[in-house]
């Protein structure tokens, strides 16, 4: 039998790291994927595996097609399929030239070393904010280092999209949401039938876009002006506040919303409130002179999009100043109510996995900004006690 001296032991695993040359005295060793998926925690980490594709949604992650160059997924094995075992890296635009998916796919399979901080991305284990990228072998970010762990990451539940609200509340996080949010992609009325017909598709059926007040599940090929076709329903609706149809709130795809075109003209601009008459097509969802009320499903989620245009439309940017308000009769002014109603219908119905994969995916490939309500449907009663 061998024995090894204290200090053969610390020889061998200063030479075992001794791939990373000079620094490896003072550079941790990397994490494995296993290792960062466990220690999900706010902390500053360099995970090393192998590029497996592009995280689309929470559980999608894509091996080709790129949609762009924001995010990839590690996994500790190349041929690694289930995305359980992977985590997900967030690239920010520093980075994207070099290591996004879209303008580097020969990255596949290719182990690398990324330094972040570990705390969810997509709703799934994840590294954000990224600091260094490289590939395994060659030399590490310097934020591995000993010297570098001065930094308190902020908290977990303010990720890096969000820092400049993190600890505001009432007005104060108003404003400062409205500067993260307004910094977007703006596309036209025309662009927005294509959009929907991905940020809303069926999850059980691809050639399928989920229709918003009646659930109905409907060819995306359908979309038109006929009685049963699907067109897009502008859930703040475009008169209040006069903005039609054109580049701003009148085509934010986080508000616009695949619906049947005759349960889209009974909605008409009603504000919204509890009560009514039973819509024809769109079980659940009632409707009388002055509101209308959707189904219990989407209760929450029409809520939240009202919250989101109500902070990124401030009069600031050239486009009108949307506010929420407690009237059903509001007319052609830019308000919409009915702000007690939609509070407790964000409350009742909390955000499910449909709605946090279009958010994503708006963010993703089409706006590049995201609702704060679905993310933090708690800085609702912050902004509007």
């Amino acid at each position: 039998m061998v024995r090894w001296s204290p200090l053969a032991v610390v020889i061998g695993l200063l030479a075992a790291v001794g791939l990373y040359g000079s620094t490896a005295a003072v550079a941790a060793a990397p994490l494995t994927v296993a290792q960062a998926i466990s220690q999900q925690n706010g902390s500053s980490a360099t995970v090393r595996g192998y590029v497996v594709g592009q995280p689309t949604a929470t559980t999608t992650v894509v091996r080709s097609n790129y949609p762009n160059d924001y995010a990839l997924a590690l996994a500790d094995s190349a041929s690694q399929t289930g995305t359980s075992s992977m985590v997900y890296v967030q690239i920010p635009s520093a980075f994207r030239t070099a290591w996004g998916l879209k303008s580097n796919p020969s990255l596949l399979g290719k182990q690398i070393d990324v330094t972040g901080t570990l705390s969810a991305y997509f709703s799934h284990a994840g590294l954000t904010s990224s600091t260094a990228f490289a590939f395994a072998g060659t030399t590490p970010p310097t934020t591995t280092t000993t010297t570098t762990t001065t930094t308190t990451p902020p908290p977990s539940s303010c990720e890096s999209y969000y820092t400049a609200a993190c600890g505001k509340s009432g007005a104060a996080l108003k404003t400062a949401l409205n500067s993260i949010i307004r910094n977007q992609t703006k596309l036209s009325y025309d662009q927005v039938w294509d959009a929907l017909k991905v940020t809303d598709q069926d999850p059980a059926n691809a050639n399928n876009v989920i229709l918003l007040y009646s659930g109905r599940s409907q060819a995306k090929s359908t979309n038109g002006g006929g009685g049963d076709d699907w067109n897009r329903e502008h859930v703040w609706a475009k008169s209040h506040g006069d903005f039609g149809t054109a580049t701003g709130p009148g085509t934010d795809i986080h508000h616009l919303r695949p619906e049947d075109v005759s349960v889209n003209a009974t909605r008409g601009n009603l504000d919204f409130d509890n009560g009514g008459s039973a819509v024809p097509e769109a079980s659940g969802s009632r409707y009388d002179g002055d509101s209308f009320e959707p189904r219990d499903a989407v209760k929450g989620d029409v809520a939240r999009m009202l919250f989101y245009m109500a902070v990124r439309y401030e009069g600031t940017d050239s486009y009108v100043n949307l506010e929420l308000n407690n009237s059903v009769s509001n007319g052609s002014a830019p308000y919409m109510g009915k702000l007690s109603v939609l509070k407790q219908w964000s409350q009742q119905d909390p955000p499910d996995a449909f709605e946090k994969r279009r958010n994503q995916v708006i963010f993703d490939s089409f706006q590049h900004n995201r609702n704060p309500f679905i993310d933090h449907p708690e800085w609702v009663a912050s902004i509007w006690p």
